[in-house]
């Protein structure tokens, strides 16, 4: 089966890649990310993801404009569901590209990532598949999560500390912010 794999970076690509290739399946990379912020954050994401894909060889298709516009345009006053219209963007922009390339399958390196909700990504991509007519290959790669961190640490890639969006910069950085929240939650 060849495989779209929408890539959020460098560090989440190596065991979800590792693994569909330990798989036997043929993988591609897709890099559309409009939710990272700040312009420099993006673009260090960027050459993180070429390195790996040079030192991988992985051959990827990269959205290289700059997106924020294009992402607050669907977010600002939806910042409760933010991640849930972050997720249909990026995974509609896959589905759509692997079925412009002839691809048998997309999934995404989100689903490594542990902060991110799996089951929303998964039906999501099968409701996509289903409009797309190309099929959404869910796997838990969050079972590699060590193994992935170690690699990108041996590598030297950079190392992003927040998801990407302006949103969850403020969440990682702001502790009068992350203190109010916490608040509301109890």
């Amino acid at each position: 089966m060849t495989v779209l794999l929408h890539l959020c970076c460098g560090p989440c690509t190596i065991f979800p890649l590792t693994a569909l290739r330990a798989q036997g399946r043929s993988v591609q990379g897709y890099f559309y990310n409009p939710n990272i912020h700040p312009f420099r954050e993006f673009k260090q994401r960027l050459a993180s993801l070429e390195d790996l894909a040079l030192r991988t060889s992985l051959p990827v298709e990269y959205e290289r404009e700059y997106g924020l516009r294009e992402y607050l345009r669907k977010v600002v006053f939806h910042e409760e569901e933010r991640c849930l219209l972050c997720y249909r963007m990026r995974l509609e922009a896959t589905a759509k590209k692997a079925r412009e390339l002839g691809a048998e399958g997309f999934s995404t390196t989100l689903l490594y990532s542990r902060y991110q909700r799996h089951e929303a990504i998964r039906a999501l991509g099968e409701e996509l598949a289903e409009q797309y007519g190309v099929a959404f290959l869910y796997e838990d790669f969050r079972t590699g999560w060590q193994k992935g961190i170690d690699a990108s640490l041996e590598m030297g890639l950079y190392r992003q500390p927040y998801c990407g969006c302006i949103y969850s910069e403020q969440e990682r950085y702001d502790k009068k912010f992350r203190k109010g929240k916490e608040k509301k939650q109890d």
